[in-house]
């Protein structure tokens, strides 16, 4: 390997370094503004500078490529002096705005002026104003404040592949601004302010909320998909103040969605606070003592075959397998947690998972979507399929049409034909797909939806095991889940094989053949309301609670403790942030109630019991954080039926997918705004 000196002190650095990270490899530490470690070098705020030995001035260390031998200095009085003399320049302009800026405490150019400014300016002439822009209702400009480091426009091209920012003017007439003056289109796009290292773009949500020291901070995980992203959850008096990534590299790197990010005033609005029975068809405010009595004769009088329950996309596995628990006690199996009804096969585990790992899409080199939309169904996942494009430019095909992706894609067919075609090598496609490395066929819940569903899932495994794509090294076979809580359900045996084959609870369902329907934060089901007496339990008042007889409040996510399964089949904890609202409890709680007037007393749960069981119930588990073992997958001589059909892709309504996000005010300001956007046509 190559050496470099920094200090006197010889290093060694891999081939391609910059000098910058040269010298993060020696513990020295450089100032910069406009570098970051996920976005390409501009080179343009020139805070990094160093001294090279036989250089006749300092040189940007961010830019310049390390080689062998280079002698660095960073703590010459040279390159003091190069420093305080950038950082007057930067604060030339800059107001005196640290009292009233919501950055403040948290600031880089605040902390770094600290280090490596001067106590005093000698600018005299006027400082420049800028007009603020319009960046829609996430993002809050001061563009007075902007030092142009360029950090937002790289990441709106590069990361979130929609350019909407860029740099209009030159010198000291140059701004930062989107191009149209309209709202950013992006998913990711307040990841902005976060890489904003002043307070030119903050959020707006957030605005005046809260200084940073006065918040406690809980390092949790995400729910709002099935990608389990990591999340730190601030919170104020055990109110949820904001939402902000946590560094994790092989799920969502540093970046977070819109929606995880600000669907967090939703856990305020809408909630349910106390239970309530209807009476007179109106929902009325009761306690618990009469709510449990009521909920306890009307299972004592029903037939256990005609009780059924739902899981709804944001419940913990503690609290799934609770319900279980209690359906056991009932002697009821009607349990199902999915909306719509689709094939899953849970006979073993790479079925149902993401098995070439959200990281492992670096590696790829070709990758089909059949039936899924990446973009609105996984975010983070859609991120990491378009940095492998940038980086690699890999073919990425479709078979459905997906719409706008943020990189370019080949629709390959439209029909279940057309994939008939490809597995049976009559296709065109099928010469490139058989003849890659590493690739990745991506299923998405909408193909499965078809009554084609099992015939995808098991042709297109038995396809990929044929040509050796199934095997501990690369598994190219990969189920897109929506919800948070699918995989962990499927691992807990909710959906029994008898379930799969006669879908018993759909037919029951359609039918109205329950008298009974408990759901468990269930909002996005289908019910055709007849005389069922429908229970619900859930933390807001929506589309569940609408229908209801009985509503049972309880804690949502950032309110209770519980382990969530991501796609990849990766067990993370979600950890509690703040204490339920009103009388709210614990779904396990609420259970144990009922039991308990049930009087089955020995069928009571502990929570720290219902983890070490959950824990035992999950196939291939290695331990938390970590990727499920791989097991041989067994090939299946499936007789499953082919039918010509279309494959059209379900458009997911982004910003209303659960309950927390439709009671969400920013999620509806930025769903009104997408929906003007689409009627204009711009």
């Amino acid at each position: 390997m190559p050496k470099i000196i920094i200090n006197g002190k010889e290093i060694e650095f891999e081939k391609g370094m910059t000098v910058l990270q040269a010298c993060e490899l020696a513990d020295v530490e450089i100032p910069r503004f406009c570098y970051h470690e996920k976005l390409s070098i501009a080179g343009n705020c020139r805070m990094c500078l160093v001294e090279l030995e036989k250089s006749p001035k300092p040189i940007a260390s961010c830019a310049m490529p390390a080689a062998e031998g280079m002698n660095i200095k960073t703590n010459t009085h040279l390159v003091e002096k190069a420093r305080k003399g950038v950082m007057e320049f930067l604060l030339a302009n800059h107001p005196l705005d640290c009292p009233v800026c919501d950055q403040g405490g948290e600031c880089d150019l605040q902390d770094q002026s600290m280090y490596y400014g001067v106590d005093k300016s000698r600018f005299i002439e006027n400082k420049r104003q800028v007009k603020e822009k319009y960046m829609g209702p996430l993002i809050k400009t001061q563009m007075t404040r902007c030092i142009h480091c360029t950090r937002c426009v790289r990441f709106a091209t590069e990361v979130a592949g929609v350019p909407e920012i860029g740099a209009i003017g030159r010198g000291e007439n140059m701004e930062i601004t989107t191009y149209l003056e309209k709202a950013m289109e992006s998913e990711l796009s307040a990841n902005v302010i976060d890489l904003c290292p002043v307070g030119a773009l903050t959020s707006k949500p957030y605005a005046f909320e809260a200084r940073p020291w006065e918040l406690k901070k809980t390092e949790s995980i995400d729910v709002m998909d099935a990608v389990g992203s990591n999340i730190r959850i601030d919170t104020y008096n055990w109110e949820v103040k904001r939402i902000l990534p946590r560094l994790n590299n092989d799920i969502n790197e540093e970046w977070i969605s819109d929606k995880t990010r600000y669907s967090c005033d939703g856990l305020l609005k809408q909630r349910l606070d106390v239970p309530y029975i209807k009476k007179d068809n109106k929902l009325q405010k009761s306690n618990w003592d009469e709510a449990i009595t009521l909920l306890a004769d009307k299972i004592q009088s029903i037939n256990p075959n005609e009780i059924g329950g739902h899981i709804g996309d944001m419940v913990n596995m503690e609290n799934a397998l609770s319900f279980k628990k209690l359906f056991a006690t009932l002697k009821s199996k009607n349990l199902e947690f999915r909306e719509k009804k689709f094939y899953i096969n849970s006979s073993e585990k790479i079925n149902y998972i993401f098995n070439s790992s959200i990281k492992g899409i670096e590696e790829s080199d070709l990758i089909l979507l059949i039936g899924s939309n990446p973009r609105h169904e996984a975010t983070m996942l859609n991120a990491r399929i378009r940095k492998t494009f940038v980086k690699k430019r890999i073919p990425i095909f479709s078979i459905g049409d997906p719409g706008e992706l943020t990189y370019d894609y080949t629709v390959i067919g439209n029909t279940t034909d057309d994939l008939k075609k490809i597995l049976s090598n009559g296709h065109e496609f099928s010469k490139k797909l058989s003849s890659s490395n590493k690739p990745i066929i991506i299923i998405g819940e909408s193909a499965l939806e078809l009554e084609s569903g099992q015939y995808i899932v098991e042709e297109v495994k038995n396809f990929l095991k044929k040509n050796n794509f199934i095997s501990k090294e690369w598994n190219a076979f990969n189920f897109l889940a929506q919800n948070a809580s699918t995989v962990g359900l499927i691992d807990l045996k909710v959906l029994s094989k008898e379930d799969e084959e006669k879908n018993s609870f759909f037919e029951k369902l359609n039918k109205n053949q329950f008298k009974l329907l408990y759901l468990l934060g269930s909002d996005n089901l289908d019910i055709k309301k007849d005389n069922e007496f429908i229970v619900y339990q859930g933390s807001h008042g929506d589309r569940g609670a609408e229908i209801a007889d009985l509503v049972l409040p309880s804690a949502a996510f950032t309110e209770q403790n519980g382990l969530f399964e991501n796609l990849e089949g990766r067990v993370q904890e979600s950890k509690k942030a703040s204490y339920p609202i009103g009388e709210a409890l614990e779904d396990w709680k609420i259970f144990n109630l009922i039991l308990k007037k049930l009087g089955k007393f020995n069928d009571l749960s502990k929570f720290d019991s219902l983890r070490k069981e959950v824990l035992n119930l999950i196939p291939n588990f290695t331990k938390l954080n970590e990727l499920p073992n791989f097991e041989e997958a067994q090939e299946v001589n499936t007789s499953s039926e082919f039918i010509s059909e279309s494959v059209n892709i379900k458009n997911l309504d982004y910003f209303y997918t659960n309950s927390i996000s439709r009671a969400s005010k920013t999620m509806s300001e930025c769903r009104q705004i997408k929906q003007k956007l689409r009627k204009t046509g711009t």
